[in-house]
């Protein structure tokens, strides 16, 4: 069974100025979402600079992700690392937590082979009863995961159900749910591609678009769903000027800028990460103000 169909929200960490985890913010950030129809949250991954929390952090953030939810929708921790045990330690406290699933990515800079993945990636799941969503995300990690390894993991590993894929290849796309004969759930990583997705047969998105447009992101995947599928075209076609500027510097810079453009006051980012360009900023702005966000 399908963690969720739709769209899920790589939900952004919001800080104070002093750098700390604003926790009041974020309970304001998991209202709006679910307000807006948003189908899962998905928490302390790359947009939630998981990479720049400490463990405790990490683990606390989840925490609160999953009181302020309340069983609403599907909570999803990410919990993947480059170290095997760490990430079992992660994903064996999330499950204790009370995260629905995880979200697990490839491990970055090790470069493991596909039956190293493969042998992670089991290790993980061998660990804990929850589901796994793989997420295969070379640009970011230098390992991609190819879909042979994909579907045999999820043949072979009971609660490894899907793969969040942000690989911006629709080719490899096709050829896994091609060969996957309906054992792996597909939700795109490329907010550019959630309707060629779902054309494929995917289950969804778990998206960065869906911070600033719960409803919007909703709405595209529903549509389509409901057999609209021209009217989800459009919208598509619709948001690609915002995700384009949305990705214009590396994710989270852009998504956070736009939440404190839109008032929201999530605070700054942590270092290395800086503070998005004055003329980004402004493409990034008018864009907003197009989609009707301003």
């Amino acid at each position: 069974m399908s963690l969720f169909t739709g769209a899920g929200v790589a939900i952004i960490t919001p800080m104070k100025e002093n750098g700390d985890v604003n926790y009041e913010k974020f309970a304001e950030i998991i209202e709006d979402q679910i307000a807006g129809g948003i189908d899962a949250i998905i928490v302390c991954g790359t947009t939630g600079e998981a990479a720049t929390l400490s463990h405790e952090e990490h683990l606390s953030v989840i925490e609160a992700c999953v009181k302020y939810v309340n069983k609403r929708v599907p909570v999803i921790a990410g919990t993947g690392s480059n170290c095997t045990e760490t990430a079992i330690y992660l994903s064996t406290e999330a499950e204790k937590l009370g995260a629905d699933g995880l979200l697990v990515v490839t491990p970055y800079y090790n470069k493991a082979t596909q039956q190293g993945l493969y042998e992670h990636f089991k290790m993980v799941a061998d660990s804990v009863k929850i589901p796994i969503i793989l997420y295969n995300i070379p640009g970011r990690t230098g390992c991609t995961m190819t879909s042979d390894t994909v579907i045999r993991l999820c043949k072979e590993v009971p609660n490894i159900v899907g793969v969040k894929d942000a690989t911006a290849n629709m080719t490899e796309v096709a050829r896994l749910l091609s060969k996957a004969d309906g054992c792996v759930d597909v939700y795109s990583g490329e907010d550019a591609l959630i309707v060629p997705t779902l054309s494929l047969g995917g289950k969804g998105v778990i998206s960065v678009l869906a911070i600033v447009a719960p409803k919007q992101t909703h709405d595209m995947c529903q549509l389509f769903f409901d057999g609209k599928v021209e009217e989800a075209r459009k919208e598509q076609l619709r948001a690609l000027p915002l995700i384009d500027a949305l990705f214009s510097e590396v994710n989270p810079i852009p998504v956070k800028k736009a939440m404190n453009l839109m008032g929201k006051e999530v605070g700054p980012l942590r270092r290395p990460l800086t503070e998005m360009e004055p003329a980004h900023a402004e493409v990034l702005k008018k864009t907003m103000e197009d989609y009707g966000l301003l």
